[in-house]
């Protein structure tokens, strides 16, 4: 029964796996792995000569990694492009199955084990996004996990975390684990490593190795629009919540040291209560795993930057607290699994009328994995265990979660925390989801009769308003929540002769406020109840 299951889910999962490829095979070749094509455009770039750090790819995309995941790079575009392609789909599937074998300790070790966790890591929103984008998230998960966990031969511990903090930064965290797991041998190994794949890059390409080391590193902007909801670390998240640039650096640095350091305390427990037995012992015990994994969450939380494709360690917290003993573990890990796999900014958007709650919905990851760090992928058990019945544990959390879920609702939340605004300009102005408003107010008069005309457009993530405004108006301004700061929202002369028009989206409009100036100053019309259009 056990090979028949395992069996089942495997073929589940080259299904799913399939699947996926051939679905971002058959997007348009200039959406198609979209990060592989920066890889592959940069490590041509580099071939012909030019610096590194310049590249730029069409789809505007620079190379924002370190000088040694270049040298790993090169050698691949021997292959056209296309067969690229494909086998980057193929040994990213292969990296999913192999992570999950790698964390078979904490679940029994069993093959249908290791089947379930393969199939819902492939199925989750980071494992899709490695395969969309052609990241290379899975293998830098991947060698950190197999030597964290002990893997490889104790003599060669530590070697495989610095290869891969010298392809993407956050693993060297799992040098600080080594060092508190009492692992200093493993901790030195991993810094030599890393040092050594450093001095190979500036060897190969010395000028791109000075210009990273001397300032790229810190670049962090490169990347993209860091207050973008696809970006789930806390920095991303004090962003949308609109803190002020001034005392960010502080507060974000502070909630780093005390998430990702409680992560690290509590990895560090674990680790000192099993002895790292010697590679190729199958009956592992699940500490290293549970280890590993809160560590990996902890460079999730530490990274100032934390695209969905950077999350694969949230996947394998969720599965071992599935795992784990006691309803309270198993309801939050179910909870944190469905927050991995859907967008419940978008799954949940018609429901979320309060921006509180919305912010929650599209901030859930972020959430979710600081969550893991202070609780730990079990570390709740003990706690739990005190409860006497299941009835009651299973009370416990349902009145803690709609306690957070009813301050959230009532929460008002500056400007900032609606991620989704956007004012339009005349760039948009050919699209008819935009502006609509003179097709419906123009008629004969060059101008409304009221200062300022609106309707509302209402999307699956968000609220679309288009309007005109009177000739006194010469200012328009947008609060999504009472005390935050006002958006300008731009009057475009789209259609002449005819009124200005303005046109904004917002996550939702319950809160928020549209105010019209004259141009000494004069409020001449305020609208807070935007969801209700003006005749």
């Amino acid at each position: 029964m056990n090979v028949r299951g395992a069996a089942g889910l495997w073929a589940l999962f080259g299904a799913v796996a399939a699947g996926s490829a051939a679905l971002v095979l058959a997007r348009p070749a200039a959406q198609r792995l979209s990060d592989l094509h920066i890889y592959y455009g940069a490590a041509e770039h580099v071939g012909a000569g030019r610096p590194l750090y310049e590249y730029v790819a069409a789809n505007g995309g620079p190379f924002t990694y370190p000088p040694f995941a270049m040298v790993l790079l090169r050698p691949l575009t021997v292959l056209p492009e296309g067969a690229l392609q494909v086998l980057w789909l193929a040994l990213s599937v292969a990296a999913v199955a192999a992570i999950a074998a790698s964390v078979r300790g904490a679940f029994g070790g069993g093959r249908v084990a290791v089947a379930a966790v393969a199939c819902a890591v492939l199925v989750s929103a980071p494992a899709q996004s490695n395969l969309r984008f052609g990241q290379m998230s899975f293998f830098v998960v991947l060698l950190a996990l197999v030597d964290a966990v002990g893997l490889t031969p104790p003599r060669w511990r530590g070697l495989l975390v610095g290869v891969a903090a010298a392809i993407k930064l956050t693993p060297l965290l799992f040098v600080v684990y080594f060092l508190l797991a009492g692992r200093p041998r493993d901790a030195a190994r991993a810094v030599a490593a890393f040092a050594a794949c450093a001095l190979v890059g500036a060897a190969v390409l010395p000028a791109d190795s000075w210009a990273y080391w001397t300032g790229t590193v810190l670049q962090t902007s490169r990347v993209g629009n860091l207050a973008w909801m696809g970006n789930q670390s806390l920095h991303g998240m004090l962003l949308r919540a609109g803190v002020d640039p001034g005392t960010l650096p502080v507060i974000w640095a502070t909630l780093v040291a005390v998430i990702a350091g409680t992560a690290l305390w509590r990895a560090r427990t674990l680790a000192r209560g099993f002895t790292v037995p010697p590679a190729g012992d199958r009956d592992r015990p699940a500490e290293p795993v549970r280890a590993a994994v809160l560590v990996g969450c902890a460079t999730v939380v530490a990274s100032p930057v934390s695209w969905p494709h950077h999350q694969v360690w949230t996947v394998l917290a969720a599965m071992l607290l599935v795992a784990t003993h006691g309803v309270t573990q198993r309801v939050a890990g179910g909870v944190l699994l469905v927050v991995m796999t859907v967008s419940l900014g978008a799954v949940l958007g018609d429901v979320s009328t309060y921006p509180g709650v919305q912010f929650l919905l599209e901030n859930a990851r972020a959430l979710g994995v600081a969550a893991v760090c202070l609780a730990g992928c079990g570390g709740v058990a003990a706690a739990a265990a005190r409860v006497r019945s299941r009835r009651r544990a299973g009370l416990r959390v349902a009145v803690v979660g709609a306690a957070l879920l009813a301050c959230f609702a009532v929460l008002p939340l500056p400007a900032g925390a609606d991620p989704t605004f956007k004012a339009y300009t005349l760039d948009d102005a050919a699209n008819p989801r935009y502006f609509f408003a003179s097709r419906a107010w123009s008629g004969a008069a060059p101008a409304p009769a009221a200062a300022v005309r609106f309707g509302v457009a209402r999307e699956k993530t968000k609220m679309r308003v288009n309007g005109v405004v009177a000739d006194a108006v010469t200012r328009l301004e947008y609060r999504s929540a009472p005390g935050g700061s006002a958006r300008v929202i731009p009057l475009l002369a789209v259609v002449a002769p005819g009124p200005r028009e303005f046109s904004f989206r917002s996550a939702n409009l319950t809160h928020g406020r549209l105010t019209a100036y004259a141009a000494d100053g004069r409020e001449l019309a305020a609208f807070t109840d935007l969801t209700t259009p003006t005749p």
